[in-house]
């Protein structure tokens, strides 16, 4: 497999125990891996300067402004750019059609989506609305950036048109149970800021809501037209039937229980208590 004029970018913070995967997977695709780190305490550095990566350290604010700082300012000087997160891998067959195809598509093709498979205490979870989700990863040089969003994020293409890669890259993150829920505490607050910027007319992202467009713009239709609208803390449980049962989650067995409820109903329901909580500092 010949490799393909390909720069990779990894945002990290403390990824020891995952990062490796993640490097093993592209092991001869990208030209230049670049690690943007935000402080790591743990082996992090370590793991990426062993697999050829240039480390640069870089404060973190978001993750759409860390991004778009990156690609501001790393010396990248190849056709394509990939993003992956530390907790991602990409499978063999992906990585043989990035390096077969990249070449072969037009000049007006600026901008690659690749379908994301997530993996959860081991299940790969493939009901509930969650698979296939369609992400842009891949796309030319000067082509793209992220929008200012605190949550969320998408990349999206500045000029030119899109494509989709028929294989899979995987969301598989080793930190454990612990580490997940730990995350989406955090994420809950941004989370309640961007309902509440919803619901007060403020949305300063790119993804424009369609409902009849691209899965981004209609996941963004749905939640501006009908989550966001829906009551505090019932919309919770709405949206955890919803995923589990009339989008068939019950078929991912045990680890999709413990999913589609942490993420569809404990993470929303801990999301609109933060809504409440903000809510009720602004009355005194």
């Amino acid at each position: 497999m010949q490799p393909a004029d390909l720069d990779l970018i990894i945002l990290t913070l403390n990824e020891e125990l995952n990062l490796e995967y993640c490097l093993r997977s592209v092991e001869g695709l990208p030209k230049n891996i670049f690690v943007v780190d935000s402080g790591s305490t743990d082996r992090t550095a370590e793991i990426a300067k062993r697999y050829g990566a240039v480390v640069v350290t870089h404060e973190f604010r978001t993750q759409a402004e860390q991004f778009n700082w990156a690609l501001d300012n790393l010396p990248l000087k190849s056709e394509w750019i990939l993003r992956l997160d530390a907790d991602e891998v990409l499978l063999p067959e992906l990585r043989e059609e990035i390096a077969a195809s990249l070449l072969g598509f037009p000049a007006e093709v600026t901008g690659l989506y690749l379908k994301r498979r997530m993996m959860f205490l081991g299940r790969w979870i493939r009901h509930g609305g969650y698979y296939p989700t369609w992400i842009l990863r891949l796309f030319r040089r000067g082509k793209a950036r992220s929008e200012q969003a605190e949550l969320n994020e998408h990349i999206v293409l500045l000029e030119g048109t899109s494509e989709r890669l028929k294989n899979d890259f995987v969301d598989h993150d080793h930190e454990g149970l612990a580490s997940w829920t730990n995350k989406h505490e955090g994420y809950a607050s941004r989370h309640a800021r961007f309902l509440t910027g919803l619901k007060n007319g403020h949305d300063n992202t790119f993804i424009q809501p369609q409902l009849f467009g691209p899965q981004a713009h209609r996941k963004r239709w749905l939640v501006q037209n009908v989550y966001g609208p829906a009551p505090l803390f019932g919309r919770a449980f709405l949206y955890f039937a919803y995923r589990y049962f009339f989008r068939l989650g019950f078929l991912d067995g045990m680890p999709g229980l413990i999913f589609h409820y942490l993420h569809g109903c404990w993470y929303m329901f801990y999301t609109d208590a933060k809504v409440y909580e903000q809510r009720t500092k602004q009355n005194i």
